[in-house]
């Protein structure tokens, strides 16, 4: 597919537009909503116990802090967990399974070993060690931490990809005039391959949310600032659904659940705009 028949089928399937649209939205909310607040998100900012009103849009929790300033602040820190984790996780699988499918031999045997012995290990409970020995955890830790524990999955499906493609007429070609290993992974094999490697991204992204929900849910999470995981593990802490404190569970909730919707829905229409079968007449 070129680009100018891909760029055709994407702006016209309706998935994608409303998936970018909703993404759209919730990353300007996450950009510019600080500026509509006065409040620090840990801040003592009003009375306890408060649900929605004109003065704070989502209520205060237990604590008197306000709900709206810890949403934006925390929806900030998913989507950035989501982008570097996810993004992290993406490019070491991809250049794994490329190095891997196209050199072969003990070179391949090396690396699959390596992203076997991962694959074997429960991957929540690598993440709870080396989380818990940390003494400092924020955002961009996190970031790491998911991304180097995400990506062995990614890079077996990009291996097994890679290993069809070498064989072909167009690879054999650029082996004969001496191009470099490196350009033909990048400049040949790569390109074939471009639908996956965005569905990987946008699958990693989404995995990479629940996963740091997980951990901020089980209380290791940035040890600084706030997330929703955060809010939703604060919470369950301070039995919010039984002292009835409905708006500080669902927000949070609901916006890990939209998001992570938001892109299975992107990855279902970048599937019918890769996949000819799929497409919508």
């Amino acid at each position: 597919m070129n680009l100018k028949e891909f760029v055709y089928f994407f702006l016209r399937n309706k998935k994608i537009i409303t998936a970018l649209c909703i993404l759209g939205l919730l990353a300007l909310v996450s950009i510019f909503g600080p500026f509509l607040t006065s409040y620090d998100p840990l801040e003592f900012a009003s009375a306890p116990y408060q649900p929605p009103n004109r003065q704070h849009w989502l209520g205060t929790n237990t604590f008197g802090q306000d709900l709206f300033t810890q949403t934006v602040y925390g929806l900030r820190s998913s989507l950035l967990v989501g982008l570097f984790g996810g993004g992290l996780a993406t490019i070491i699988g991809l250049i794994i399974g490329f190095l891997a499918g196209y050199r072969g031999g003990w070179f391949d045997e090396i690396l699959m070993m390596l992203t076997n012995i991962l694959m074997v290990i429960p991957t929540l409970a690598l993440l709870i060690i080396i989380a818990a020995y940390l003494p400092y955890r924020g955002v961009l830790i996190q970031s790491v931490i998911i991304g180097l524990t995400a990506w062995p999955w990614t890079a077996r499906a990009v291996r097994a990809q890679t290993l069809s493609l070498k064989t072909r007429e167009f690879v054999d070609l650029a082996r004969i005039t001496a191009t470099r290993s490196s350009k033909i992974i990048f400049q040949e094999i790569m390109p074939n391959m471009m639908s996956y490697v965005f569905m990987v991204f946008i699958l990693q992204f989404g995995g990479a949310i629940l996963a740091a929900t997980g951990l901020d849910f089980i209380g290791l999470g940035p040890t600084r600032g706030i997330s929703l995981g955060i809010m939703l593990q604060q919470a369950t802490l301070w039995n919010a659904i039984q002292l009835g404190m409905w708006w500080w569970v669902v927000t949070p909730g609901a916006l890990i659940t939209l998001v992570v919707a938001t892109l299975y829905i992107m990855n279902t229409g970048l599937d019918e705009v890769f996949n000819p079968r799929l497409r919508e007449m």
